[in-house]
């Protein structure tokens, strides 16, 4: 981590104490209602009730345990179990003395002001809507039912379909070849894909080393990371790894284990991983806060409150982000950091602070226990009005190490712990 880079965070660090801690005692009753409990809607929950335990927040989730999607993809090569990475919803809600409503939030009334879930109606004065990503099927010929998705998950959201994949992946046989595919971005985690072939190529070189991986790729080039990628896998993996960029997938015959490009034609495989395009979250699309080509939601990146919804805050993969900034879980750990911050300034009476400083790393292993990780910080632009990358700060692997692994590992311990406590 370079000195700018430590400067930065300091900033952030003190600016968030300074918010904190004169206003303890202060008393307003808001209420606040989140929408999904991951890294966005979990981490606005937690530090909500630590700037203004005033603030009454209501957390909209229906699932029993918060799961991590970074760390996943070592669940689907077998370095770690799902258990591993999951902590239960009501052990954190009673720690933060919040409400919760278990269940899907079926819809938005913003002249209301009113969230519906599971039959309740939950009046709020600020709501955040953090629901993650959705995914976009429409394009894809025959994978347009559960079912048929079922055959092809995309094990994208972690949870039944990360451990389905391994499943798979542990039934292929030994000469079998894997089929995975990565979506155009934006998308969630862009290292993710090239990070989890990594993995499959590992867990196949170990287990399997007569079969093969094909990684369809509809992008021009890998999206992160990549020299470090293309290393890895010509030094590690050798013929086992076959890349193919620019790969439009059109269809897929899930019952011939087919998958039909544009361009490339069609391919057969014994397991397929299909990660579809990807859109903001469902909730936040049908109320009408995906103002950005009807498939992201624009911010103000100060409160990270909507451009079309006054008292309405979105975070995390659903927003438009800033030019160069990721879709992560970092990200989202980030931004809710600061609209926590603004909202408890608002109901304080004091001024939004008005240059947050955020980070972003991201982990990615290539092996059992070897890392590659890029880091960035971002400042607010005034002039722009966005977030810009901060010169001089963040960095890059210059090969993967053991070391960077028992980092990552630290970094999933430490990011868990901060949004959850």
């Amino acid at each position: 981590m370079t000195t700018p880079r430590r400067t930065f965070l300091k900033a952030g660090l003190a600016a968030s104490a300074a918010l904190a801690a004169p206003h303890l005692a202060a008393q307003t009753g808001e209420r606040v209602v989140i929408i999904g409990g991951g890294f966005g809607g979990a981490t606005a929950a937690r530090y909500l009730r630590r700037f203004n335990p005033a603030i009454q927040v209501t957390l909209v989730e229906p699932a029993s345990d918060f799961i991590m999607c970074p760390m996943s993809n070592r669940v689907i090569h077998g370095g770690l179990q799902l258990r591993d990475i999951s902590r239960p919803y009501s052990r954190f809600v009673t720690a933060n003395n919040l409400r919760w409503v278990q269940a899907r939030a079926d819809g938005i009334d913003v002249a209301r002001r009113e969230v519906s879930a599971g039959g309740n109606r939950l009046p709020y004065d600020r709501l955040i809507v953090a629901p993650g990503v959705d995914y976009d099927y429409t394009g894809i010929a025959g994978l347009q039912t559960p079912e048929q998705q079922a055959l092809a998950p995309h094990a994208w959201r972690a949870g039944e379909q990360t451990q389905r994949l391994r499943a798979m992946l542990q039934s292929l046989p030994d000469n079998g070849v894997v089929a995975m595919t990565v979506p155009k971005v934006p998308y969630r985690c862009p290292p993710g894909p090239y990070e989890r072939a990594s993995l499959i190529a590992y867990f196949l070189q170990t287990r399997k080393p007569k079969a093969k991986l094909l990684v369809f790729d509809a992008n021009p080039e890998i999206q992160a990371k990549k020299g470090l990628f293309e290393s890895v896998w010509k030094s590690r993996y050798g013929n086992m790894i076959e890349y193919v960029p620019n790969a439009d997938l059109k269809a897929v015959d899930t019952a011939a284990g087919v998958l039909d490009f544009e361009v490339q034609g069609k391919v057969k495989a014994d397991v397929m991983n299909v990660i579809p395009p990807q859109r903001a979250g469902t909730i936040a699309r049908n109320s009408g806060l995906a103002n950005v080509g009807n498939r992201w939601c624009g911010v103000d990146f100060l409160t990270y409150e909507s451009a079309v919804a006054q008292g309405v805050h979105v975070l995390g993969d659903s927003i438009a982000a800033a030019p160069g900034m990721p879709k992560s879980g970092h990200m989202a750990n980030q931004q809710a950091k600061v609209c926590a911050g603004a909202i408890a300034a608002q109901t304080l009476g004091m001024a939004v602070p008005s240059q947050p400083i955020i980070a972003n790393t991201c982990y990615s292993f290539v092996s059992q226990n070897e890392v590659i990780h890029v880091a960035a910080v971002y400042r607010y632009d005034p002039e722009k009005k966005t977030m810009v990358p901060a010169q001089g700060a963040g960095g890059l692997s210059n090969a993967p190490n053991v070391t960077e692994g028992l980092y990552a590992m630290a970094w999933a311990t430490n990011i868990m712990n901060d949004t959850l406590g």
